[in-house]
């Protein structure tokens, strides 16, 4: 790690370091919205169509360890191209797939290169930017995967209109590809190189996981909670719409101005964060999405549903690269790659659960209820930030 550089620019490492992952996200976001409508033709129920379409999330969930192996096997520069290289050939599988099978192995596949490819990325920048520009670098590498997330579907959509569901795909290809030349302008990290050298053994992920548990216990958990509140709020924004009569273009309105919100305040949000301290930004965030929530049952039309929704993506975008920012800063020099790995799993577990614990509530109680309960996990956060994350990083 380097602690400080009065050289270093983020500039200088813009195309290297968020280049491949704009791309990257630029090729998830146009076929995101296409998954299930592949299933569809294939004949799949909307029941399968669904869980086809998680398997994106569940082959990054399962990959995770194996992600922060390979990594350290291979470094991040070989660890980013390859996972790139294995999402092209992910998505000619789902490109040319004729059963629903195939289609989900491909999608599988991509959640798993997914996992290898944003875990050799967060290592890198958490190696090479200086730590009195951490928070900026993480948080940037937040903004550019929405913004890729975001610009993906239109690219989908104008290339589906020349060639149909296919474009989509082709399009995705094409950013995949994209993704993986410019991850060959990623240097190799010096200390790599002596690890080499030196023929060094890596740590074992147990004994990682035994000397660093009151991290994991505490700010991932928390970190968890907040991928839960991510995840959610994907679904308590349409569905609580549609229970207040808004109709379905007036909710897509509503949430592409929540989204426009998150992606104008990373690089700000980072900011605070390096100048004056993680919790100056875990802490109002959780307040603002865990508030927001809590809020949300009380609106009854379009006006006070717009202002609930704004605050929500408030508190989301100052959020963005906070899990990653704290997790690079709980992270020890010497076995980075395998504390990370573990930290992604203990928040994806948070992002995955998430939607399963709100569905339940839904089954038993009301939506209402399945609302307040994740916006109550928005105050159990920002009481674990409080109680755990240092006032200030040491530089």
């Amino acid at each position: 790690m380097t602690s400080g550089n009065s050289s270093f620019t983020l500039r200088g490492i813009a195309v290297a370091a968020f280049g491949p992952s704009l791309l990257f996200g630029i090729g998830e976001g146009a076929i995101f919205p296409v998954i299930a409508l592949s299933a569809k033709e294939m004949g799949a129920s909307v029941a399968l169509s669904g869980f086809i379409v998680s398997l994106i999330g569940i082959g990054s969930l399962l990959s995770n360890i194996p992600a922060a192996l390979i990594t350290t096997r291979y470094g991040e520069r070989r660890s980013m191209i390859g996972a790139a290289a294995l999402t092209v050939l992910a998505l000619l599988l789902c490109l040319f797939a004729e059963s629903t099978w195939v289609l989900g192995l491909g999608v599988f596949i991509v959640g798993a290169a997914s996992s290898v490819f944003l875990l050799a990325r967060q290592t890198f920048l958490t190696e090479v930017v200086p730590i009195s520009m951490r928070a900026r670098a993480l948080s940037t590498l937040g903004g550019t995967m929405r913004v890729g997330l975001f610009v993906g579907p239109f690219l989908g959509a104008a290339a589906m209109h020349f060639i149909h569901l296919p474009g989509a795909y082709w399009a995705a290809i094409v950013a995949m590809v994209g993704a993986g030349a410019l991850s060959f302008a990623i240097p190799e990290l010096e200390h790599e190189k002596h690890a080499k050298a030196a023929n060094v053994i890596p740590p074992r992920l147990g004994g990682v996981l035994r000397e660093h548990a009151g991290a994991f216990l505490t700010l991932a958990l928390a970190g968890a909670l907040l991928a839960a509140i991510r995840a959610c709020r994907q679904i308590i924004v349409p569905l609580w719409a549609l229970h207040i009569g808004l109709d379905a273009p007036t909710t897509a309105i509503v949430y592409g101005l929540m989204g426009s919100i998150d992606m104008l305040l990373f690089y700000p949000a980072g900011k605070v964060m390096d100048q004056h301290g993680r919790l100056w930004v875990a802490l109002p965030s959780m307040l603002l999405m865990g508030g927001s929530l809590v809020l949300m049952p009380l609106t009854s039309g379009l006006n006070t549903f717009v202002m609930v929704c704004m605050v929500m993506g408030l508190g989301n975008g100052i959020a963005s690269g906070l899990n990653m920012t704290i997790g690079a800063d709980c992270s020890p020099p010497g076995a980075r790659t395998q504390f990370l790995g573990i930290w992604r799993l203990i928040t994806d577990f948070g992002a995955g659960g998430g939607p399963l614990l709100l569905s339940g509530i839904l089954a038993v109680l009301s939506l209402a209820a399945g609302i307040l309960a994740i916006g109550s996990m928005g105050f159990v956060a920002a009481a674990m930030y409080w109680r755990w994350l240092p006032r200030r990083v040491d530089r």
